[in-house]
């Protein structure tokens, strides 16, 4: 009984992993997709889409809620306490380009952002914040700029290497070592 248990709750676990990767990848290129589109490209039925989803409201939020957990996953991954701030920042960078289709759809959808669940400011964000200002204060990133003024400079850097990679077709890892290339001058003391 405890074995088929965990096996069906396995089998929901995948299942609703695959809808939302499907749900990232589908709806960071065709915002409109339906949740009919979702389901395709899932490989599963649209009533399946509706039993773990059944609004297109809650896909949403459950896409926000994975979001935030990866995006703290990465900043823990990139160990922003280890080494020099800016190398810290480097390793960031690395770790959040690999959400770049969950991280367009929210930034192309504001009303993602207006959804309840979506912290002004995550705890990744303030560890982000503070790494910068150790940055500025070993000298290693540039004191005259504003912290909060960079964390922004950090997205749109992001954010750009990203639309580059999917529309001006440069691969990805063109677009991730411009992005750093670009960190490292405008950040620089």
């Amino acid at each position: 009984m405890v074995e088929r248990q965990t096996a069906e709750s396995g089998t929901r676990a995948r299942t609703r992993r695959a809808i939302l990767d499907a749900a990232v990848a589908l709806l960071s290129a065709t915002p409109t997709a339906s949740l009919g589109d979702v389901a395709s490209a899932a490989g599963v039925g649209r009533t399946t889409v509706h039993r773990y989803f059944p609004e297109r409201s809650d896909l949403l939020a459950a896409i926000g809620t994975d979001l935030l957990d990866k995006v703290a996953a990465a900043t823990e991954r990139a160990r922003l306490q280890d080494g020099p701030a800016d190398r810290a920042l480097e390793r960031l960078c690395q770790e959040y380009f690999e959400l770049g289709d969950a991280l367009t759809l929210i930034f192309d959808n504001p009303q993602l952002m207006n959804w309840s669940g979506w912290e002004e400011e995550t705890p990744a964000d303030r560890e982000v914040l503070r790494t910068l200002e150790r940055g500025q204060a070993e000298g290693r990133v540039d004191a005259e700029a504003d912290a909060q003024w960079l964390l922004s400079v950090l997205w749109a850097l992001l954010y750009s290497a990203w639309e580059q990679s999917r529309t001006a077709g440069i691969s990805k890892h063109t677009a991730l070592s411009l992005c750093l290339h670009t960190l490292r001058k405008a950040f620089a003391p």
